[in-house]
C-alpha cells in the first residue's frame, strides 16, 4: 500500500466534515425524548449517558452491551483500525464488564480505496480483539465515501457488580488511567505540528486497551467509572457528578497532560469537537481564574480510546491493585457534596 493511500484515510474525512461526533447537550436533548424501556430486566439504559447496556438473564448473569465507530483519525489503515477497536472495547471494561464477542461495523469507499486498505483495517481490529481476548463473529459493511469503523461488543457481568457513571458518593476520590490531550494531538498529527515522539505517544495512549484497569476493577469494585471519549474529560466528569447528584473538584496540575498537546490548545490548534465541549461544559464548572483558554481547553479534549475515571472510597488500595497489574493511574480530585465542577 502506498502513502498517497494511507493518507486518504484523514484526507477523506477531514473533506467530509464528519470526524466530530454528537455533542453532550445534543445527546442529552434527543435521549430525553425516548422512552425508557419497561422490561425489568433492562438494569442499565440510556437515561445516564452511561458507557453500555446492561441486561439481565439470570440472578448471576447480565449481559453489557455497547457500539461506537468513527472515521480516521489517523493515517495508517491497521493502526487506525487497532485504535477503534479498543474504543468500542473499553465501554464494557468501564462498566466492570468482560467482553466476550465483538461484530464489526464498516462503512467503506470501494470505489477510491483498495480493499487492501479496508483488509488492514479489519486486521487492526481483530488483531486488538485477540489482545482483549474476544471473539470477532462477522459484522456488517456498507459503501461509503468516507471509511468508518468500530465494533459492537457484548460483554459478561454480575448483575450486583456493574459499575456505572452515577454511583459517586461524597468523599470519593478521583482516579485516572490515562493522559489527556490524544484529540489535539491527531489534529497535530495532520497539521504536521507535533514531534514524531508526540505522534508515537499519541498513538501508543489510544491502542492501549483498558483491560488490566478493567479487570482490577471489576475485582476490586469502585464506587463509579467511566471510560473519557468523545466528550472530553471535563464532559464526561459532569455526566458522572449529575448523575450522582455531587460537585467534581479536580487540581489542573493534577491532571496528566501530553505536554504537545497543552502547546497546541495555547496556539489555537484545537480540533471543532474540543471546541464544542468546552462551549457546552463552561456553563457547569468555574475554572481558577489563573487558568488561560489553553488549559481549558484541554481538559474539554475529545478524547479516542481514553482512560478509565474512577470514584472510590478506596483510592489508596484500588490505586495499589491498579499499578500491581501495570496500569498508571493519577489521583485527579474528589466528588463533594453540591453541583458542576470545580477546576482549582
Amino acid at each position: 500500500m502506498s502513502q498517497e493511500q494511507a493518507v486518504r484515510l484523514t484526507s477523506l474525512a477531514k473533506s467530509a466534515g464528519c470526524a466530530a461526533k454528537v455533542g453532550p447537550g445534543q445527546l442529552s436533548q434527543v435521549l430525553g425524548r425516548l422512552q425508557r424501556s419497561a422490561d425489568p430486566r433492562l438494569l442499565v439504559g440510556f437515561e445516564t449517558n452511561d458507557d453500555a447496556g446492561v441486561f439481565q438473564l439470570t440472578p448471576e448473569l447480565a449481559l453489557v452491551q455497547t457500539v461506537d465507530f468513527f472515521p480516521p483519525m489517523v493515517d495508517d489503515p491497521y493502526t487506525f483500525g487497532a485504535i477503534a477497536a479498543a474504543n468500542a472495547l473499553s465501554d464494557i471494561y468501564a462498566m466492570g464488564g468482560t467482553p466476550l464477542t465483538a461484530l464489526n461495523i464498516l462503512a467503506f469507499p470501494t470505489k477510491t480505496l483498495p480493499l487492501e486498505v479496508l483488509a488492514e483495517i479489519l486486521r487492526g481490529g481483530a488483531d486488538k480483539a485477540a489482545e482483549a481476548g474476544v471473539a470477532v463473529l462477522g459484522g456488517h459493511s456498507v459503501e461509503d465515501e468516507v471509511p468508518k469503523y468500530g465494533m459492537a461488543v457484548t460483554g459478561t457481568i454480575h448483575p450486583q457488580r456493574i459499575l456505572t457513571n452515577a454511583g459517586a458518593q461524597a468523599g470519593d476520590r478521583l482516579l485516572l488511567t490515562k493522559r489527556i490531550g490524544v484529540g489535539l494531538l491527531t489534529t497535530g498529527i495532520k497539521r504536521g505540528l507535533i514531534s514524531p515522539e508526540g505522534e508515537r505517544a499519541a498513538i501508543a495512549s489510544m491502542a492501549q486497551l483498558n483491560k488490566l484497569a478493567g479487570e482490577v476493577l471489576a475485582r476490586r469494585g469502585a464506587h463509579a467509572c467511566t471510560d473519557i471519549t468523545g466528550f472530553g474529560l471535563l464532559g464526561h466528569l459532569n455526566e458522572m457528578a449529575r448523575g450522582s447528584n455531587l460537585r467534581a473538584e479536580i487540581r489542573f496540575a493534577a491532571v496528566p497532560i501530553f505536554e504537545e498537546a497543552l502547546a497546541l490548545a495555547r496556539a489555537d490548534e484545537a480540533p471543532g469537537g474540543t471546541e464544542r465541549n468546552l462551549a457546552y461544559v463552561e456553563q457547569f464548572v468555574t475554572f481558577a481564574e489563573t487558568l488561560d483558554r489553553g488549559q481549558r481547553l484541554v481538559l474539554a479534549d475529545a478524547q479516542t480510546s481514553g482512560g478509565l475515571l474512577i470514584a472510590t472510597n478506596e483510592a489508596d488500595t484500588l490505586k495499589a491493585d491498579l499499578e500491581a497489574a501495570g496500569v498508571t493511574v493519577w489521583e485527579i480530585g474528589r466528588m463533594v457534596e453540591g453541583s458542576g465542577i470545580t477546576v482549582a
